[in-house]
């Protein structure tokens, strides 16, 4: 490979990572609606190259949760080895689940919206971060600090219904209700 086709693909790689940033700011200030020049203009880039990289909407909102859920899917191994007790590690990456769901304004409308690129984003989450989270209950249970019939499934169902924040229900809200709710799983 030519020596300067490896440093327009780092720029490419570059530039897109700063618009998946920029649109990562955009959306939990604005929604999954932000304007598509809002975030050109975050990224420091044109609207031409949000479009050569993420040809539709639905793309860019696609591209920005994969990276989010994968980040949180490989919290969990982490946590696991890093924490004081299985329970401590599924505590903490419940935390991380909460900041996710509360940051993603628009987006239960956008998966709502029948748009077919935003289809599988739901399925992604759910193949992704379900096995995240069983492997943290496996672990608690195999600790005997949570009961063995809760699933992964079931919890992260249970926490997302927590975190539908509104008016006078917040993130630390949310925080504190999916505190009592851990606190009902442990043996």
């Amino acid at each position: 490979m030519p020596e300067g086709t490896g440093v327009r693909r780092a720029q490419a790689q570059r530039t897109r990572n700063g618009v998946l940033a920029a649109a990562s700011a955009a959306f939990v200030d604005q929604g999954v609606q932000a304007p598509i020049r809002d975030i050109a203009e975050r990224a420091g880039v044109g609207v031409g190259t949000i479009y050569r990289h993420f040809p539709t909407r639905a793309d860019l909102v696609t591209a920005v949760y994969r990276h989010q859920i994968d980040t949180c899917a490989a919290l969990a191994p982490r946590l696991l080895e890093e924490s004081a007790s299985p329970f401590s590690a599924l505590s903490q990456w419940s935390n991380a689940f909460v900041d996710f769901l509360v940051t993603k304004h628009g987006l239960g409308a956008a998966l709502g919206s029948g748009d077919p690129g935003l289809e599988n984003l739901h399925a992604l989450m759910l193949d992704t971060l379900v096995p995240a989270c069983a492997t943290l209950l496996d672990a608690c249970v195999a600790a005997d600090e949570v009961d063995p019939e809760i699933t992964a499934y079931t919890l992260m169902r249970a926490i997302g219904n927590l975190c539908i924040t509104g008016p006078d229900y917040d993130r630390v809200d949310a925080g504190r209700m999916v505190a009592v709710l851990l606190a009902g799983c442990r043996r």
